[in-house]
């Protein structure tokens, strides 16, 4: 009995000690008394609260909590720097995080002090505000880790961190240092990390780098160094990563790289290198990138064999020969990148023993052959491409057991046959491109067993007959290409959520343009050219009002061309037969049509007109009456005419915008397309004059257009009181909001210049100067760097383009569209917004395989709009997307490559400003850089946008 009341006992304290521990401070009376200090200054909780400091939850203490061993401030919104003194006088700190902060610098006297406490081993500055020069450290002998990056701290790195005997691991990336690479890095070569990423050091690497044998992590990516790499590399036996991207090497990679048995990554891809890739420099590495370079010769025998490897990308290169085949079915490769090469020959059959293969991109090189049937063995594949080269033959039938597979891209090939029914397998597939061979037959009825299907590209061949019935059914269809083939009328029902593209042109379609095109209200481009459609415009055209692009040359139209509005580019050449009003004295038209013709036809269509419209007003004004029902208590809101609004809600706090907004005005507003300001690709923007004179915009979501669905009302209320109340200048926060059965309408302020892509491309003869390009890109960065920090977590954005960004003044711009990553809901949508998120153009690569919406994709759409700034040319421009075409004139290095960039209109004003815009086309090819994660976090391209004045 005793025995059994003894281990309950145990059992009992053991419970009651671990479930509520009694911690009793044993601090000293001075630390004690410091503590407190700290508290006073920090205005953080103490005593009162907790009389334990090693109870704060920014406080860590030793075992028996008889010192203070950490202080933990990281994202605490500190300023003042006046606290810092102070936390040198505890003697026994181990370490000290003040990352994510707002600090601007480092005083003296704390060096002088914390320098003194001899086992501190930790110092973390980093994200904060801090500038100017590096201060020297002396004294800190313990001191192991000391992180200062992602901050404004400029000038060389000399012998400031030679008295740091300890050092381990030194973090300078993100910021302004310049000058050649530090070497003096404490005296006893113990460090083991070096990152100093993102900066403007210059020259070559000295030798004196191979003296630190502890190094295990060097990444010197997105700087400007040049020269060739140390021979003596190799002797860094411990080294795993190797990061040299995004810089200006050239000359060969040292073989000795080929023996660092520790080594895991090399990258060093947008480089300038030359020479063969070396043999063995696979023998131990698991990545391998040496993308955009100018490597030559072939691909080493045994390269891409071993078992341990990974990723390999050697593409933008200019590698010959033939692709090795010795691949093995132990292989790990899981990405492989060959594209953009003059690699030859055939597909190695050995392609059939990569079972773990998911991303294989050969694209761009001059293969010849058939593609093996052993390819449908790589049951991993999600994404194939084999695009622009010479591989003729039929599609295999194995292709049918990649059930995974996402994206299918063989475009410019010469294959051959009927339309591939071994591809309805492929239920997964969301890109299917086979544009541009020597396909023939008819499409098949089946195509719509591929219901995930995005994008599908036949166009360029040879197909004929009609376009299956069943294509309407494609629900999740957003781009369908199907010009240069031999396609036949009737035209079936398109589907409805076909988005961004539907070319039709140089086919043999004939008669009226179908009736079943109004549908088709998201549509961007609408491509019927070369054709033999007959007959009027229609005019339910003119009603679509996503459409940017419609192209109609070269068919057998007549009649008068509607008013299209002003953002749609018309392509009406070749139809000799229509009547464009506005120039009825042109010499074209009058050699086709009797002179008092014109002027029939416009009495028939004012008169017509006329009788037309008094019946609308009429019938408008009936409705109206009859559904009209005054304001509502609860949301303010009175109902326009044929509308039943459902809630409305005033999120701004301003007592202007309060008195300002009458929600009925709006309404009535939102009813006349008129009154449509600027088109986006996910809305309208109307404006609104309120009865005060007050100008607004509203913008219009429709809840089928992929928003929230009606169940989902209060969820979107309460995402835009969120974002309602983000205070930034360079953002549109929504002021109001109201919604009805059919659509959502958002209010902002309004935005008197437009979007930039009117003022930079929409304006002929109207030059935008540097000044105001430099103050665009500095508040479009300062709006998105916002978004990307929000304590709430980043707001992301769907579609940043020229166009989303609007411009109260010339030197003043908002980023718009903020709300739509918020408040769309993909699992519900009726397509699949984040494969397609983005304009051509802006769409970062990662996208086709990731699917995803990330901070990372933002900033090379970012990247993409400064690229517009500099260059004055659009995303898109000559066939071309702007961020490939500056990528492949950086890799090349071609000479004078940035003033074929540049906008001579602007570049040549002065020598500064092309200094200027020199420095800021370096931010923008790091934010494009084909790879996300050497992309600069968005705090970072603000930093170095500033940092170019």
């Amino acid at each position: 009995m005793r025995r059994l009341v003894q281990i309950l006992y145990t059992l009992f304290s053991f419970f009651f000690i671990s479930n509520f521990p009694i911690v009793k401070s044993e601090l000293s009376t001075t630390q004690y008394a410091t503590m407190v200090e700290l508290s006073r200054l920090l205005g953080f909780w103490g005593v009162n609260k907790e009389p334990n400091p090693c109870l704060w939850k920014w406080i860590g203490c030793n075992s028996d909590n008889s010192s203070v061993t950490q202080i933990l401030l990281s994202g605490s919104s500190l300023s003042s720097d006046n606290f810092l003194p102070v936390v040198c006088q505890i003697d026994t700190l181990l370490e000290l995080d003040v990352s994510q902060n707002k600090l601007n610098r480092i005083p003296e006297q704390f060096i002088k002090d914390c320098g003194g406490i001899s086992g501190l081993s930790k110092l973390n500055f980093s994200n904060n505000g801090l500038d100017g020069s590096l201060p020297r450290f002396v004294g800190f002998k313990r001191l192991e880790i000391l992180d200062l990056s992602i901050n404004f701290m400029n000038g060389t790195v000399g012998l400031q961190l030679d008295e740091l005997v300890n050092l381990k691991c030194l973090n300078l990336s993100s910021n302004s240092f310049s000058g050649p690479v530090p070497t003096k890095i404490g005296k006893n070569n113990s460090l083991e990390q070096l990152q100093l990423s993102k900066n403007k050091f210059q020259g070559t690497i000295s030798e004196v780098i191979t003296n630190y044998t502890n190094l295990t992590f060097i990444d010197l990516s997105a700087n400007d160094l040049s020269g060739s790499l140390p021979l003596q590399i190799g002797r860094l036996s411990k080294l795993e990563f190797l990061i040299l991207s995004a810089n200006d090497f050239h000359g060969e990679i040292p073989e000795s790289v080929s023996r660092i048995s520790s080594l895991v990554r090399l990258a060093a891809h947008q480089n300038s290198f030359t020479g063969n890739i070396p043999n063995g420099i696979t023998n131990y590495v698991k990545n391998l990138d040496l993308s955009y370079n100018n490597m030559t010769g072939s691909i080493p025998v045994g390269l891409l064999s071993k078992p341990q490897l990974e990723t390999v990308d050697l593409s933008q290169n200019k590698l010959v020969g033939p692709i090795p085949g010795d691949f093995s079915s132990s292989s790990n490769l899981v990405r492989l990148r060959l594209g953009s090469n003059m690699l030859d020959g055939t597909i190695p059959k050995t392609f059939g023993n990569l079972q773990k293969l998911m991303y294989m991109e050969l694209d761009n090189n001059k293969l010849t052959g058939v593609i093996p049937d052993e390819l449908g063995a790589c049951k991993s594949l999600l994404l194939l491409n084999l695009a622009h080269n010479n591989l003729w033959g039929r599609l295999p039938t194995q292709f049918g057991h990649l059930q995974g597979l996402q994206a299918l891209i063989l475009e410019s090939n010469n294959l051959s046959g009927e339309f591939p029914l071994e591809i309805m397998q492929l239920k997964n597939l969301t890109v299917l491109n086979i544009g541009w061979n020597s396909l023939n037959g008819s499409i098949p009825s089946s195509i719509s067993v591929l219901q995930k299907l995005v994008k599908m590209n036949l166009q360029g061949n040879y197909f004929s007959g009609v376009i299956p019935d069943t294509i309407g059914s494609m629900s999740s269809l957003l781009e369908l290409q199907l010009g240069r083939n031999q396609l036949a009328s009737p035209i079936p029902k398109m589907p409805e959520n076909l988005d961004i593209a539907l070319n039709l042109s140089n086919n043999h379609f004939e008669g009226l343009i179908p009736n079943s095109f109004r549908g088709l209200i998201k549509l961007v481009v609408l491509d019927l050219s070369n054709n033999r459609f007959s007959g009027k415009i229609p005019s339910f055209l003119v009603q679509l009002l996503s459409l940017t692009e419609l192209n109609l040359s070269n068919n057998q139209l007549s009649g008068v061309i509607p008013p299209f509005r002003n953002w749609v580019s018309l392509g009406i050449k070749g139809n000799p037969n229509l009547i464009n009003e506005s120039t009825f004295d042109t010499p074209s038209f009058e050699k086709k049509v009797k002179p008092r013709k014109p002027i029939v036809v416009s009495i028939i269509v004012v008169v017509v007109a006329f009788f037309i419209s008094s019946a609308l007003v009429f019938f408008i004004i009936f409705m109206w009456r009859r559904n009209w029902k005054g304001n509502t208590n609860e949301s303010q809101v009175e109902d326009a005419p044929m509308t039943t609004v459902i809630q409305g809600k005033l999120l701004s706090l301003s007592v202007i915008h309060r008195s300002n907004i009458d929600f009925a005005e709006a309404m009535k507003a939102v009813s006349e397309p008129s009154n449509i300001s600027v088109k986006t690709r996910f809305s309208a923007y109307y404006k609104v004059v309120m009865p005060c004179e007050s100008i607004y915009f509203v913008k219009k979501l429709k809840w089928s257009d992929k928003i929230c669905q009606p169940e989902s009302h209060d969820k979107f209320g309460k995402q835009l009181e969120v974002l309602g109340r983000l205070s930034n200048s360079n953002i549109m926060t929504p002021l109001a909001y109201a919604l009805t059965t059919e659509s959502a309408y958002l209010f902002f302020e309004y935005a008197p210049k437009g979007t930039l892509f009117d003022v930079l491309h929409g304006c002929p003869g109207n030059i935008l100067d540097w000044s105001a390009r430099y103050s665009i890109a500095i508040g479009a960065a300062q709006g998105l760097t916002f978004l990307h920090g929000c304590a709430s977590g980043p707001v992301l954005l769907l579609d940043l383009s020229s166009k989303s960004i609007f411009l109260k003044s010339l030197k003043e711009p908002q980023i718009g569209d903020i709300e739509l990553c918020k408040v769309i809901d993909p699992l519900k949508s009726t397509g699949s917004v984040s494969m397609v998120a983005g304009s051509v153009g802006y769409i970062p690569p990662e996208y086709a395989y990731t699917m995803k919406v990330s901070s990372a994709g933002n900033v090379y759409s970012f990247g993409v709009v400064l690229l517009e700034l500099l260059s004055g040319k659009t995303a898109v421009s000559e066939g071309a997307e702007l961020a490939k075409t500056v990528l492949s004139y950086h890799s090349k290095q071609h000479q004078k490559w940035e003033l074929q960039i540049l906008d001579n209109s602007i570049s040549k004003t002065s020598s500064y400003v092309q200094s200027q815009m020199g420095a800021v086309l370096k931010v923008a090819v790091s934010c494009v850089s084909p790879s996300p994660e050497d992309r600069p976090k968005m705090k970072t391209v603000l930093r170095m946008l500033l940092n170019a004045r």
